[in-house]
Protein backbone atom coordinates (compact mmCIF):
# COMPACT_ATOMS: atom_id res chain seq x y z
CA UNK A 1 0.00 0.00 0.00
CA UNK A 2 1.44 3.33 -1.17
CA UNK A 3 1.50 6.47 1.67
CA UNK A 4 -1.00 8.12 -1.05
CA UNK A 5 -3.51 5.16 0.01
CA UNK A 6 -2.58 5.64 3.40
CA UNK A 7 -2.76 9.15 3.55
CA UNK A 8 -6.37 8.81 2.03
CA UNK A 9 -7.49 5.91 4.21
CA UNK A 10 -6.68 8.33 6.97
CA UNK A 11 -8.44 11.22 5.86
CA UNK A 12 -11.50 9.37 5.05
CA UNK A 13 -10.99 8.15 9.27
CA UNK A 14 -11.14 11.65 10.01
CA UNK A 15 -13.76 12.53 7.97
CA UNK A 16 -15.27 9.70 9.14
CA UNK A 17 -15.34 10.87 12.77
CA UNK A 18 -16.18 14.25 12.04
CA UNK A 19 -19.41 13.58 10.48
CA UNK A 20 -20.30 11.06 13.09
CA UNK A 21 -19.76 13.52 16.02
CA UNK A 22 -22.93 15.32 15.14
CA UNK A 23 -24.62 12.08 15.61
CA UNK A 24 -22.80 11.54 18.45
CA UNK A 25 -23.98 15.43 19.83
CA UNK A 26 -27.88 14.46 18.73
CA UNK A 27 -27.87 11.18 20.32
CA UNK A 28 -26.77 12.38 23.34
CA UNK A 29 -29.81 14.65 23.79
CA UNK A 30 -31.93 11.62 21.87
CA UNK A 31 -30.46 9.14 24.83
CA UNK A 32 -32.44 10.78 28.05
CA UNK A 33 -35.35 10.25 26.83
CA UNK A 34 -35.44 6.92 28.93
CA UNK A 35 -34.54 4.78 25.75
CA UNK A 36 -33.70 0.99 25.99
CA UNK A 37 -30.24 -0.53 25.51
CA UNK A 38 -32.27 -2.84 22.61
CA UNK A 39 -33.59 0.44 21.15
CA UNK A 40 -30.05 1.93 20.87
CA UNK A 41 -28.75 -0.78 19.43
CA UNK A 42 -30.87 0.11 17.09
CA UNK A 43 -30.93 3.38 16.46
CA UNK A 44 -26.86 3.08 15.78
CA UNK A 45 -27.38 0.91 13.82
CA UNK A 46 -29.86 2.84 11.64
CA UNK A 47 -27.79 6.01 11.84
CA UNK A 48 -24.70 4.08 10.25
CA UNK A 49 -26.88 2.65 7.48
CA UNK A 50 -28.15 6.52 6.59
CA UNK A 51 -24.69 7.49 6.96
CA UNK A 52 -23.79 4.91 4.50
CA UNK A 53 -26.58 5.16 2.22
CA UNK A 54 -26.70 9.70 2.09
CA UNK A 55 -23.00 9.62 0.96
CA UNK A 56 -23.22 7.02 -1.49
CA UNK A 57 -26.46 8.75 -2.98
CA UNK A 58 -24.39 11.84 -3.05
CA UNK A 59 -21.44 9.97 -4.56
CA UNK A 60 -23.59 8.90 -7.32
CA UNK A 61 -24.74 12.51 -7.71
CA UNK A 62 -21.79 13.92 -7.60
CA UNK A 63 -20.84 14.78 -10.73
CA UNK A 64 -24.57 15.60 -12.25
CA UNK A 65 -25.26 17.76 -9.31
CA UNK A 66 -24.09 21.69 -7.75
CA UNK A 67 -22.94 22.21 -5.11
CA UNK A 68 -26.12 24.34 -3.92
CA UNK A 69 -28.30 21.13 -3.49
CA UNK A 70 -25.60 20.46 -0.38
CA UNK A 71 -26.49 23.44 1.06
CA UNK A 72 -30.00 22.67 0.76
CA UNK A 73 -29.76 19.31 2.28
CA UNK A 74 -27.63 20.48 5.15
CA UNK A 75 -30.41 23.37 6.04
CA UNK A 76 -33.23 20.56 5.89
CA UNK A 77 -30.90 18.63 8.19
CA UNK A 78 -31.45 21.43 11.01
CA UNK A 79 -34.72 22.54 10.04
CA UNK A 80 -35.68 18.74 11.55
CA UNK A 81 -33.28 18.80 14.36
CA UNK A 82 -34.91 22.35 15.51
CA UNK A 83 -38.05 20.77 15.24
CA UNK A 84 -37.62 17.62 16.88
CA UNK A 85 -35.91 19.15 19.92
CA UNK A 86 -38.46 22.06 20.50
CA UNK A 87 -41.19 19.18 20.34
CA UNK A 88 -39.38 17.55 22.86
CA UNK A 89 -38.57 20.53 25.26
CA UNK A 90 -42.53 21.41 24.10
CA UNK A 91 -43.79 17.88 25.35
CA UNK A 92 -41.92 18.02 28.94
CA UNK A 93 -43.65 20.54 30.18
CA UNK A 94 -47.56 18.80 28.83
CA UNK A 95 -47.17 14.82 30.08
CA UNK A 96 -50.41 14.43 28.57
CA UNK A 97 -49.35 14.51 25.04
CA UNK A 98 -47.73 11.65 23.24
CA UNK A 99 -44.03 12.29 22.10
CA UNK A 100 -43.55 12.81 18.56
CA UNK A 101 -39.73 12.11 18.89
CA UNK A 102 -39.46 9.07 19.47
CA UNK A 103 -36.79 7.01 17.97
CA UNK A 104 -39.16 4.69 16.46
CA UNK A 105 -40.68 3.93 13.05
CA UNK A 106 -41.23 6.97 11.44
CA UNK A 107 -39.42 9.25 14.43
CA UNK A 108 -36.19 7.05 13.68
CA UNK A 109 -36.34 7.62 9.97
CA UNK A 110 -36.47 11.45 10.84
CA UNK A 111 -33.91 11.10 13.09
CA UNK A 112 -31.48 9.35 10.94
CA UNK A 113 -32.07 11.33 8.11
CA UNK A 114 -32.25 14.41 10.11
CA UNK A 115 -28.22 13.46 11.16
CA UNK A 116 -27.19 11.85 7.83
CA UNK A 117 -27.84 14.73 5.72
CA UNK A 118 -24.70 16.33 5.92
CA UNK A 119 -23.12 13.14 4.78
CA UNK A 120 -25.11 13.66 1.59
CA UNK A 121 -23.12 16.83 1.44
CA UNK A 122 -19.59 15.33 1.78
CA UNK A 123 -20.92 12.45 -0.82
CA UNK A 124 -21.25 14.82 -3.43
CA UNK A 125 -18.08 16.49 -2.99
CA UNK A 126 -16.44 12.84 -2.51
CA UNK A 127 -18.54 11.62 -6.19
CA UNK A 128 -16.53 14.67 -7.73
CA UNK A 129 -13.15 13.27 -6.63
CA UNK A 130 -11.67 9.92 -7.07
CA UNK A 131 -11.96 8.56 -3.66
CA UNK A 132 -12.53 4.55 -2.51
CA UNK A 133 -16.34 4.64 -2.45
CA UNK A 134 -16.33 1.34 -0.54
CA UNK A 135 -13.80 1.96 2.02
CA UNK A 136 -15.37 5.42 2.79
CA UNK A 137 -19.01 4.20 3.24
CA UNK A 138 -17.83 1.29 5.76
CA UNK A 139 -15.98 4.15 7.92
CA UNK A 140 -18.73 6.59 7.59
CA UNK A 141 -20.90 3.52 9.03
CA UNK A 142 -19.08 2.19 11.38
CA UNK A 143 -18.09 5.78 12.96
CA UNK A 144 -21.53 7.10 13.04
CA UNK A 145 -23.05 3.90 14.81
CA UNK A 146 -20.20 3.70 17.35
CA UNK A 147 -20.53 7.57 18.05
CA UNK A 148 -24.24 6.95 18.05
CA UNK A 149 -24.24 4.18 20.61
CA UNK A 150 -21.53 6.17 22.89
CA UNK A 151 -23.52 9.24 22.85
CA UNK A 152 -27.24 7.71 23.51
CA UNK A 153 -25.59 5.98 26.38
CA UNK A 154 -23.91 8.54 27.80
CA UNK A 155 -27.30 11.12 27.66
CA UNK A 156 -29.14 7.72 29.30
CA UNK A 157 -26.65 7.64 32.30
CA UNK A 158 -27.18 11.55 32.24
CA UNK A 159 -31.05 11.05 32.53
CA UNK A 160 -30.78 9.36 35.53
CA UNK A 161 -28.82 12.48 36.76
CA UNK A 162 -30.57 14.89 35.89
CA UNK A 163 -34.36 13.30 36.30
CA UNK A 164 -37.14 15.45 34.83
CA UNK A 165 -34.68 17.91 33.45
CA UNK A 166 -33.56 15.34 31.36
CA UNK A 167 -35.85 16.08 28.67
CA UNK A 168 -35.73 19.40 28.60
CA UNK A 169 -31.90 19.57 28.30
CA UNK A 170 -32.14 16.92 25.03
CA UNK A 171 -34.12 18.49 23.76
CA UNK A 172 -32.01 21.86 24.16
CA UNK A 173 -29.41 20.01 22.62
CA UNK A 174 -31.38 18.84 19.48
CA UNK A 175 -32.43 22.21 19.05
CA UNK A 176 -28.67 23.71 19.61
CA UNK A 177 -27.35 21.62 17.20
CA UNK A 178 -29.55 22.45 14.62
CA UNK A 179 -29.26 25.93 15.17
CA UNK A 180 -25.79 25.66 14.61
CA UNK A 181 -26.13 24.00 11.51
CA UNK A 182 -28.43 26.73 10.24
CA UNK A 183 -26.57 29.91 11.65
CA UNK A 184 -22.88 28.68 12.39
Amino acid sequence: MSVYHIGEIVSLVFMAIALGMDAFSVSLGMGMQQVRLKRIAIVGAVIGLFHMIMPFIGILLGQAISAQIGQYATLLGGMLLVGIGSQMIFSSFNHETKRLAQPIGIGLVFFALSVSLDSFSVGLSLGMSEVKTVIALILFGTASTILTWLGMILGKKMHGLLGVYSEILGGSILCGFGLHILFG
